[in-house]
């Protein structure tokens, strides 16, 4: 009997240990996947070299975790320790500690921290050093230069062979592609010669992530590969009765429409006044395509066009020229592209600068010339201003 009692309650014990054991694990599982204690979101930075040790340390030093050994132990359950990347985090105000595991275990790419994004854009370009603000999650602007002009801040070549620093490259849309190339050679994050610059037209404006030591020709050459994809579905999604035998001819299209207008919601109708005008076998007589036969894409023209200029025979004055142009006159955007093959369904023929940034259009010369009138009166009250 006295022996029965004893196992009966061993085995009680061994319940009320295992039941408290199960109690204990669902415990510390909730407290690893419910929200934290973060106030007010961190850039966790990783050092290269480190473990999930020091990770634990530097956030419980910030107050971003609840318990130490319960993030050191669910992330070893989670068989992601192993997978701890380098690099500055963005970690946002109530992360759990799951949620935290899985951004410094993810692709290793740099959600915060230092940015250096290069703006490549129609007039200059510019290198910028922006820190992340974790509480706005907005990059704030250090420093700026041309590298191309100015000398290199020692701010810049500090931060410059960080691992963790992020690289960005972002491209005005209807840059020409001697623009594009001549800003590359610039850059001293990237690597390889150009030989040959590629045709007008042909490249995707960027606006991506890039990696440190990637060559410029591969750079170009995924620019070129974007930029046929994306035309090669506009083309299969064309309006029907556009006046383009190829998708070569509806490009051309598309980097006039994009030199012509800032206007995103007017790019459709801008297309709708070319594409009239062909149709009915009106010169197109926009002055990029002159300006782009004088300059050749290399850099812009910085004045006013000269009534030579308009006259002149080149085979990109379409003031001259019957048709297109027989090349792009500039690198267009997605947007214009697609503007090209589905313009609007309008009666325009004429549009002129209404002062708004964007334009007046017109179905007649009659109602275009009162147009133009308004605009003079604008540029005359501008002048003397």
């Amino acid at each position: 009997m006295f022996a029965r009692h004893i196992a009966a309650n061993a085995l009680t014990l061994i319940g009320v240990l295992t039941f408290a054991g199960v109690g204990v694990v669902a415990w510390g599982k909730k407290q690893y996947t419910t929200p934290g204690p973060l106030a007010q979101a961190i850039c966790l930075r990783v050092e290269g070299g480190s473990d999930m040790g020091d990770v634990a340390d530097s956030l419980e030093a910030q107050n971003a975790i609840s318990s130490r050994a319960i993030f050191s132990a669910g992330t070893q359950y989670s068989g992601r320790s192993h997978m701890l990347k380098a690099g500055s985090f963005l970690v946002p105000s109530s992360a759990s500690m799951a949620d935290i595991n899985e951004v410094v275990t993810g692709n290793g790419r740099s959600t915060c921290g230092t940015e250096i994004n290069y703006r490549i854009g129609i007039l200059r370009a510019k290198l910028e050093v922006n820190e992340l603000d974790p509480e706005t999650n907005r990059y704030v602007e250090v420093l700026s230069f041309n590298p191309a002009e100015d000398e290199v801040p020692a701010a810049y070549t500090e931060v410059r062979d960080d691992p963790s620093v992020r690289y960005r490259i972002t491209m005005a849309e209807g840059i020409t592609s001697w623009q594009i190339v001549d800003a590359l050679r610039s850059a001293d994050f990237l690597a390889g010669e150009v030989e040959e610059i590629p045709a007008e037209g042909t490249l995707a404006p960027l606006g991506e992530d890039v990696r440190v030591g990637m060559d410029r020709n591969a750079l170009l050459a995924q620019m070129t590969q974007k930029q046929s994809e994306i035309l090669a579905e506009a083309w299969q999604n064309r309006a029907n009765g556009l006046p383009y035998e190829t998708p070569e001819e509806a490009l051309i299209m598309a980097s006039i429409i994009e030199k012509e207008t800032g206007v995103s919601s007017e790019r459709a109708q801008v297309a709708s006044v070319f594409v009239n005008r062909l149709n009915q076998g009106i010169r197109l007589q926009t002055d990029p395509t002159v300006i782009y036969g004088i300059t050749k894409g290399q850099g812009a023209l910085g004045r006013g066009l000269r009534q030579s200029e308009l006259r002149s025979d080149t085979p990109w004055n379409t003031y001259v020229i019957d048709a297109l142009p027989p090349t792009p006159i500039a690198n267009p955007g997605q947007a214009a592209i697609e503007a090209a093959l589905n313009p609007d369904d309008t009666d325009y023929i004429f549009f002129v600068a209404d002062g708004s940034g964007g334009h007046a259009f017109a179905r007649t010369l009659q109602e275009h010339n009162a147009n133009v009138v308004k605009w003079r009166e604008i540029e005359a009250q501008r002048a003397s201003e």
